[in-house]
């Protein structure tokens, strides 16, 4: 069985048999509120989704910082040198059912001096589109073991009013006495773009 996280938990990211983790997914997803729109003179209201363009990202941190930009991996830069973080790819609305955007992460191949990887949505463009995460509703971060057909291990819902917030550190998995660990971070920002979150961080 998963673990359902809550805001500030932190947990042993290990195989259900208790052994290490090798290759796990990062799954991250969230779906536009249904918001209520005048009609005809404002006597008819109708409920409209308006599309948001959410973007994950994760940064690489050594000795807990960012130190190079190949460390952040996203959308401009969906690979890591070491071949270890791969990300899957950009959605642009946050349509549809599961996961929206996922990373990749060979925890054989992540070179020795990283020991936290954090991962943060923000929304694109989101003061120009007037936007933020009071308009987003079931957004989520789960972690599979890609060895086990993607099993899920655990899964933290963000569940707290977010209105007015453009950004959000949804968690991270670190290093602790050589076993990795996540934490369900839960910090929403008013950052708005990666370069804004990434600068908390360096």
């Amino acid at each position: 069985m998963a673990v359902n996280l809550q805001k500030g938990q932190r947990v042993d990211l290990r195989k259900h048999d208790g052994s290490s983790l090798k290759k796990v997914m990062i799954g991250l997803g969230w779906d536009a509120a249904k918001r209520e729109s005048g009609g005809l003179l404002g006597l008819f209201g109708s409920k409209q989704v308006q599309s948001i363009d959410c973007d994950a990202s994760v940064f690489l941190c050594s000795n807990g910082k960012v130190t190079d930009n190949n460390d952040i991996i996203y959308f401009g830069n969906l690979k890591h040198p070491s071949g270890a973080v791969t990300h899957m790819g950009d959605n642009l609305t946050g349509d549809g059912e599961g996961d929206d955007e996922e990373i990749f992460i060979d925890l054989t191949k992540l070179p020795a001096n990283y020991d936290k990887l954090i991962f943060v949505v923000n929304i694109y463009e989101a003061n120009k589109r007037n936007q933020n995460f009071g308009m987003i509703h079931n957004a989520f971060i789960r972690i599979c073991d890609c060895e086990n057909n993607n099993q899920e291990l655990c899964r933290y819902n963000l569940s707290e009013n977010y209105d007015g917030m453009t950004a959000m550190i949804f968690g991270e998995m670190y290093l602790h006495n050589g076993n990795w660990k996540f934490n369900a971070i839960g910090q929403a920002t008013h950052d708005n773009s990666i370069s804004e979150l990434v600068r908390r961080f360096i």
